[in-house]
């Protein structure tokens, strides 16, 4: 090896020394000032979606166009791979890891709380009648199908073609070093593998925060644990740490592999439930106009900023909001699905990472979403209410009105640990992968190290959302991730009156 290539190594494999850190100075000053931690996010945040509104818009839907294009082009037949290489995992399990990944315990979290939140407080109209609930469903799936997943699909299609194809490590800045030459590519390419590090640990500290958040109201409904115990926050932190570690110790075709394909087993078989213990027809008949309302509105939704009227705020909580998170994440997931696509061909690819994950969000809104929205129209109502005070406690909220609302609340808890256990294992092992130069089998010590630092990023997250709440809210109070908990006691009282 000659000397300027031990020395882009060492700079490569420096990653993790640097990126380390850094993220473990993110997770200390969220544990020693949340409030301010909290406050200055929220700043900065603002005032990007303020100013880069129209940029985020366009470059997510320019996104879906590429990957429309790259699928039914010229280029479709491209395998990702050599001729002779066939898929390394079979069809279910391959979908049921990118799904995990990619969405997981978010569609546990939102499914019934934003379709009745957009009927409650979306403009455009009426809240709570019927428009309003047909308008909510239009915008979730806009939020959750097509494009967030384009953006997962082109970061992954990237990655995967100059790694199977090319033969670079899988960083991010893989391809720069590939396709381009100068004294500026390193250094550029460097910084973007160093942001994917900093984005992927962060984002699923996120995921762990939301996950805790969820899990801890859950108890609290099931057994009346307290919301506000730290000593309960920490518990549960533990337990998924020592449960997450568990699977890093093993091969990504058993680890992560076995459990998503427990993961999607358990969701498919809540789903089914609740689709025909609950008003059946109806939520057909959701299913089939929400998809037809969605296909005849995309591209419409996909270009309007509303520029002529006062919803600049709802529209920065909500959809660029979610773009912005697709897109933090989008190295993270894109990574693993890279990883898991060799031997596929560039139309098989995008069928499989864009079409049947939006698909199958359709149909998940259209039950869970569906079912709310029901018994807000021709139910008893009062779940609005609910998740309007704490957007944790819909699912749970939901559930008790339903048969065995028991056994799908504690269904639900398990189901959100897992899901949560397992993109957890799969972030580690991406950023393992970030910092041994690309290595398709990242050392044990590595993956650990991400885990446990991921960890305690997620614990700083829930300080955030518990004392500096207040700070966060001003910028988010239309997209309540990190809500109040008083609306889990007006569900144990709800459930207490039966």
């Amino acid at each position: 090896m000659s000397s300027t290539t031990q020395h882009k190594s060492k700079k490569r494999g420096g990653l993790f020394q640097i990126a380390l850190p850094i993220c473990a100075l993110v997770a200390l000053g969220g544990i020693l000032d949340p409030a301010g931690m909290a406050s200055g996010a929220g700043l900065i945040l603002s005032t990007v979606f303020r100013a880069l509104d129209w940029f985020f818009m366009a470059t997510v839907t320019t996104l879906l166009i590429l990957v429309l294009w790259l699928a039914f082009g010229r280029y479709g037949n491209i395998k990702l791979g050599s001729a002779d290489d066939k898929p390394e995992f079979s069809y279910p399990s391959w979908l049921a890891m990118l799904f995990a990944a990619g969405m997981g315990v978010g569609l546990l979290f939102w499914g019934v709380a934003e379709p009745l939140m957009h009927f409650s407080g979306a403009p455009g109209n009426p809240p709570g009648t019927p428009p309003a609930a047909r308008q909510a469903m239009t915008i979730t799936l806009f939020h959750w199908a097509l494009h967030a997943w384009a953006v997962y699909c082109v970061g992954a299609l990237v990655l995967a073609y100059f790694g199977f194809r090319k033969g670079t490590p899988y960083l991010p800045g893989a391809p720069l070093r590939s396709a381009l030459s100068g004294k500026w590519v390193n250094p550029t390419a460097w910084l973007a593998d160093l942001f994917a590090v900093i984005a992927v640990a962060l984002g699923v500290a996120g995921s762990i925060g939301l996950g805790v958040f969820q899990l801890q109201s859950g108890l609290h409904v099931l057994v009346g644990t307290d919301l506000q115990s730290t000593m309960m926050t920490a518990s549960i932190l533990a337990i998924l740490i020592i449960c997450y570690m568990v699977p890093l110790v093993t091969d990504l075709d058993k680890g992560v592999k076995w459990l998503s394909n427990g993961n999607m087993i358990i969701a498919i078989l809540v789903m089914l439930f609740v689709l025909f213990a609950g008003p059946t027809a109806f939520l057909l008949r959701t299913f089939v106009t929400a998809f037809g309302d969605y296909i005849t509105g995309v591209v419409a939704l996909s270009f309007q900023l509303f520029p002529f009227t006062d919803i600049g705020p709802w529209l920065q909580n909500w959809t660029l909001t979610y773009w912005f998170w697709w897109i933090a994440w989008a190295p993270f997931v894109g990574v693993f699905i890279a990883r898991i696509s060799r031997g596929r061909t560039i139309r098989e690819f995008v069928i499989g990472v864009l079409f049947v994950p939006s698909l199958f969000s359709v149909l998940w809104f259209s039950i869970f979403g569906g079912t709310g929205l029901y018994e807000e129209l021709h139910g008893q109502g009062g779940i609005v209410k609910l998740v309007r005070e704490d957007v944790s406690t819909a699912l749970f909220a939901l559930f008790d009105r339903l048969p065995l609302s028991g056994v799908l609340n504690g269904t639900a808890l398990v189901l959100s640990f897992i899901f949560l256990v397992t993109s957890v294992v799969s972030a580690a092992y991406v950023l393992g992968m970030f910092t041994s130069q690309g290595s398709l089998n990242p050392s044990v010590r590595q993956k650990l190290a991400w885990g446990g630092r991921s960890g305690w990023l997620g614990d700083s997250l829930d300080l955030i959302r518990k004392r500096g709440s207040r700070s966060y809210s001003r910028v988010h109070r239309s997209h309540p991730i990190y809500a109040d908990h008083s609306a889990s006691n007006r569900v144990l009282a709800y459930r207490s009156s039966w």
